[in-house]
């Protein structure tokens, strides 16, 4: 009876002792109700707790990444897209995450997918497609700001991709061509005026001075020999014949 007692009161005491201390990892912490009511936040470490008086549930303090699902969404410009993206949070005020909303988690996500339908919603295409880093910082903010009463800080949330229908995909590499041979357009006509003005400049200069006209025809012909084996004929002025003839 005594070997009894002794292991009834050992097993006992080994279940008191293992209901009253727990072991918090460092990146969790303990958000602990007394009677029902918020007494505090413990951890990390070891704790005490009191068997059948206090209630602890555990809070993950590590980022979370969320995956937010593709959201079908109509732009400003009544063009059908599919957006999905990635949000990057983590509990910063457990006692809030427990208390001020049932599941964090679903609420977040809850949050994000509502928030990028409707700010992608506000927006043209060719804003979603060219301007990712401003969307970016606007929907961090948007929800970071709706999830602050409970405790989740958001840090990051990256558009993943943008769909669009395979016509409107078409239009788009059409007009892209057409923008690149619009400004092939622009540079040539650029340079065909720069000659010209070039080639004016040179003609002013030439007929104030004769001289360099003829220096010009000389090193024309010079260059022309240069390239080929062949014979050239050059006019001479009629003045150079006057000048035999008399």
């Amino acid at each position: 009876m005594d070997i009894q007692l002794i292991l009834v009161i050992s097993v006992f005491a080994i279940l008191i002792i293992s209901n009253t201390i727990k072991i918090v990892p460092e990146y969790v912490r303990a958000v602990v109700f007394r009677l029902g009511r918020y007494y505090k936040t413990k951890g990390p470490g070891l704790i005490f707790v009191i068997p059948g008086v206090d209630r602890v549930q555990r809070v993950d303090l590590r980022t979370v990444t969320l995956d937010v699902p593709i959201q079908e969404v109509i732009t400003r410009d009544n063009i059908p897209v599919k957006v999905n993206a990635v949000c990057y949070f983590r509990v910063v005020q457990p006692e809030k995450a427990v208390i001020n909303v049932k599941d964090y988690y679903e609420a977040t996500s809850q949050i994000s997918q509502t928030t990028l339908r409707s700010v992608c919603g506000q927006l043209e295409l060719d804003d979603i497609l060219a301007k990712r880093e401003e969307i970016n910082f606007k929907l961090q903010k948007i929800i970071d700001e709706q999830t602050e009463p409970w405790g989740i800080k958001v840090s990051i949330v990256e558009i993943k991709d943008v769909q669009i229908p395979q016509g409107m995909q078409k239009a788009i590499a059409s007009q892209a061509e057409a923008e690149r041979e619009r400004r092939a357009k622009i540079i040539s006509a650029e340079g065909e005026f720069q000659a010209s003005q070039k080639l004016s400049e040179a003609a002013d200069i030439i007929s104030k001075n004769p001289v360099a006209l003829q220096l010009r025809f000389l090193q024309t012909i010079r260059e022309a020999a240069s390239e080929k084996n062949s014979v050239i004929f050059v006019p001479l002025p009629m003045d150079i014949f006057k000048k035999i003839v008399d």
